[in-house]
């Protein structure tokens, strides 16, 4: 199980290091369990690369069934001998985040974790430092004193609208056309339409023009009613765009 294991959080990861930190073990002790591994099956796993690990063809195949394998006894092991160490987990995230991210993650944390119950907590900012929360979803380089962080997404900045704005007399090729729509802007942002235009190197445009609003949710909500475009990070629209609700 051990091997197992291992090579479940090492593929994962793909880093030698972030599996051993998880698993409480030293980067030489998991080396050695996957080298077992591989021997037991007589198949290499992984290729070492200079700055972490690649999973070969059979470790991909592998993977998945491992993965899922590991998720049933842990559930299974809570439900059956976990009844009776019911804990509550306190989590604190930004509503836009629950909304758009969290939310549709939480039902397979629940069947992979019967016996925590959870207490979700969202408002429109998340402050500093809640001494209630057990943790709490932040936006930011995962730099806070005295506390251990986790990165969650990877982000892109990202203008979009709904599939209807852009047309011929007006379209939305290239940051210029901007100047032709109304920017929806969400006040307290620092990465805001100057700051996006600069990168674009379009500064020369009005930033400032369009409507403002004190969250992402009503400003996504006017974008996909034709009525500007936003500016949005890219995990927290990923379903808008799927569904065509949302072009970006």
């Amino acid at each position: 199980m051990n091997w197992l294991r291992a090579f479940e959080v090492s593929a994962r990861h793909l880093n030698f290091t972030h599996a051993a930190q998880e698993l409480h073990l030293t980067q030489a002790a998991i080396s050695q369990q996957l080298k077992a591994l591989e021997s037991q099956l007589g198949a290499v796993l992984f290729k070492r690369l200079p700055r972490g690990l690649e999973l070969t063809e059979l470790g991909m195949t592998y993977f998945p069934v491992v993965r899922e394998s590991v998720e049933r006894l842990v559930a299974a092991t809570d439900e059956i001998f976990g009844q009776g160490h019911r804990s509550v987990l306190i989590v604190r995230s930004s509503l836009m985040f629950f909304t758009h991210w969290l939310a549709i993650r939480l039902p397979r944390f629940k069947a992979l974790h019967p016996t925590i119950q959870l207490r979700v907590d969202s408002s429109i900012w998340v402050e500093d430092a809640d001494s209630d929360a057990d943790l709490e979803i932040r936006y930011g380089q995962g730099r806070w004193s005295g506390r251990k962080s986790e990165r969650l997404t990877w982000d892109t900045l990202q203008p979009v609208c709904a599939p209807t704005l852009p047309t011929i007399a007006k379209p939305l090729a290239k940051p210029e056309d901007l100047q032709h729509h109304d920017l929806l802007h969400v006040m307290g942002y620092e990465e805001g339409w100057g700051y996006w235009l600069k990168r674009k190197g379009a500064e020369h445009l009005d930033s400032s023009q369009g409507l403002q609003f004190d969250t992402l949710i009503s400003a996504l909500e006017m974008a996909e009613l034709g009525q500007g475009v936003a500016l949005a990070r890219s995990s927290l629209v990923q379903h808008q765009l799927a569904s065509g609700r949302l072009i970006a």
